[in-house]
């Protein structure tokens, strides 16, 4: 039985993660800042711990705790909408905190156990904004950017030691909150010379002409962790897949 770590999952992508694995036999390590037990099922193949990516120091007792970790899914994330402009460089350190050095302080954590087995997978989740330009998202896009390339270098440095590191691309959906876990509104970023500007594009937002559900980013993300094929990137979600497509 192969283990799973998750990060991320209290809700969204990381729940539905953590079930598909469950349900499909792997044992799980669900993670997730503030601990919760009402969000996966009761199982002695799942394991919920406390971990907190920016945090160093929560991040070494996850990993100590979790044992051999098989694979690794890098999930947890926060979101940020609004004018870069009206964007403090507090919040911008705070984004990649969370979406960049915290996805990178994993990965760094759990090679060592991978490289003396000689054996394991990294699944950096990110996002089609890093397939095609999306307004009033820069912080968020450059964070997940930031993942791209750092996963497709990962992937060289470490297919050495039959390490395999992946990108699953997830497309915009109902769990897709561009303000979640930042603590600041939206509207707080969209000074007055941007509101008509800004204005269409939430309005879009909110009506994607496709959407991408959790459940199609949890069955890419198994794809991901058990295709043996030297392949980097696995869009999730039919806008996705298109985006992917015509780039």
């Amino acid at each position: 039985m192969k283990t799973v770590l998750i990060t991320g999952c209290s809700s969204g992508y990381g729940v539905e993660t953590a079930r598909h694995f469950h349900d499909r036999g792997w044992s799980v390590i669900a993670t997730m800042r503030s601990p919760r037990n009402d969000v996966l099922p009761i199982s002695d193949r799942i394991r919920i711990l406390p971990l907190d990516v920016a945090e160093p120091d929560s991040i070494s007792a996850a990993v100590e705790k979790a044992g051999q970790i098989d694979v690794l899914v890098n999930n947890a994330g926060i979101g940020m909408a609004g004018a870069f402009e009206a964007t403090s460089m507090a919040m911008v350190r705070r984004v990649f905190e969370t979406n960049t050095f915290g996805a990178m302080a994993m990965v760094q954590a759990v090679i060592p156990q991978m490289r003396a087995r000689r054996s394991g997978v990294i699944v950096n989740v990110t996002s089609s904004a890093t397939l095609a330009p999306m307004p009033l998202t820069a912080v968020y896009t450059a964070s997940k950017q930031a993942i791209e390339g750092f996963t497709g270098s990962l992937a060289l440095e470490l297919g050495a030691f039959n390490i395999r590191a992946r990108l699953v691309e997830p497309g915009y959906g109902p769990t897709t909150r561009f303000a979640e876990n930042t603590g600041i509104k939206v509207s707080d970023l969209i000074p007055e010379a941007y509101a008509a500007f800004a204005g269409p594009v939430f309005e879009a937002y909110a009506s994607p002409s496709q959407m991408t559900s959790e459940q199609d980013v949890a069955e890419v993300v198994l794809l991901a962790a058990n295709d043996s094929a030297s392949r980097l990137r696995y869009p999730a979600g039919p806008d996705a897949v298109a985006l992917a497509s015509a780039s």
